[in-house]
């Protein structure tokens, strides 16, 4: 990781921001994406107790994400119909593909996960990451493809090759750096996860 690059990005944020992301044009962005309001309801929908009742936790899985500022217009009505079109089984599978992502064996959750969604081509990796996210939004990372090429590049993280496919150790080492860069900077910049690769995202296009 470029440590000079991030302390640049986080000094010429801050001039143009002064407050980080309490800066009023901050605060107006992230009201676009309404992050509490999701975490509120996803900690409701898949706090643990939830997952005994898997198929009303599939329905609320397609209706958060179908909510969700941060995920394609066109790739919300497939998942939707993919997952409604499941067998009862395939759907419990989805579910408790989640609770294993957010509270068992993450590893396991996450490749059942990849597993459930492939043949549809919808195992992408929003559609894999927006839930843990939403979920617990300062231990989790949205992956966007764009951003985190971007990210990767500019910032010059060591060990990781993006690949449109996701897998699990490519999000563990993603995720081990934005949180070490995070905690890195200044407080006003360490709101949650994706709040952070934004704002370094922001800086690959002022400093690049």
């Amino acid at each position: 990781m470029n440590k000079q690059r991030l302390l640049a990005a986080e000094s010429e944020f801050l001039t143009l921001y002064p407050g980080g992301f309490s800066h009023p044009l901050m605060v107006r962005e992230g009201k676009k994406h309404q992050i509490a309001q999701r975490t509120a309801q996803a900690q409701q929908c898949f706090a643990p107790e939830c997952f005994s009742r898997p198929q009303q936790v599939a329905e609320d899985m397609i209706k958060l994400i179908s909510r969700s500022s941060m995920i394609s217009m066109f790739e919300k009505p497939r998942l939707r119909d993919w997952v409604r079109a499941m067998t009862h089984h395939e759907r419990e599978s989805y579910a408790f593909a989640l609770n294993d992502m957010l509270h068992g064996d993450q590893e396991y959750g996450f490749n059942i996960m990849l597993d459930l969604l492939r043949p549809a081509r919808l195992a992408k990796w929003s559609l894999m990451t927006i839930l843990p996210y939403y979920y617990a939004p300062r231990v989790e990372v949205f992956v966007k493809p764009t951003t985190t090429k971007g990210v990767i590049r500019f910032f010059e993280l060591q060990g990781l090759v993006y690949n449109p496919t996701p897998s699990y150790p490519f999000y563990t080492t993603y995720r081990e750096q934005i949180i070490e860069m995070r905690n890195m900077v200044d407080a006003s910049l360490q709101q949650d996860n994706a709040a952070f690769t934004g704002f370094l995202m922001m800086s690959t296009k002022t400093l690049g």
